[in-house]
């Protein structure tokens, strides 16, 4: 039997907290995903003025790096072509992300869920993925 740790409703509420307030530091809203770690949702926001195609997106980012247990952004130059991952961007219905702003929730070393946003740049997503993850890991005392 397996014993599984897995982000709560609380902890996917204290991601989406650090994530929103650099997407408002930086000025970009966002929709930022919170998934378990097999990528279902668990939480999910879409701050004022954040772009609606951007939802699925932040939802694919977070399904991607929460079941790869990478970031989304690792698989950019894997996927290009003659590259060991070329294509796998089509793979899970067309679900799996390869550019920047999902990062998965690692706890001891396991991944317990993932983070996506969505609206800005890669790199401005990524940054405020990196946020949430960072205002979690502090709140809980670095593990």
């Amino acid at each position: 039997m397996l014993t599984i740790k897995r982000l709560s409703n609380e902890d996917a509420q204290e991601l989406l907290a650090g994530a929103e307030k650099k997407s408002r530091e930086i000025g970009v809203p966002m929709c930022i995903a919170v998934t378990d770690e097999s990528g279902h949702l668990i939480a999910f926001s879409r701050m004022d003025g954040a772009k609606v195609t951007s939802i699925s997106i932040a939802i694919d980012k977070a399904y991607t790096a929460a079941c790869t247990r990478r970031g989304t952004h690792e698989y950019n130059q894997l996927a290009v072509p003659g590259k060991p991952s070329f294509g796998i961007n089509t793979t899970n219905q067309g679900r799996f992300t390869i550019f920047g702003g999902g990062l998965p929730i690692l706890i001891a070393g396991a991944a317990v869920g993932g983070i996506g946003c969505s609206t800005g740049t890669a790199e401005e997503d990524q940054i405020v993925a990196q946020a949430g993850v960072d205002h979690f890991l502090s709140k809980r005392g670095k593990e």
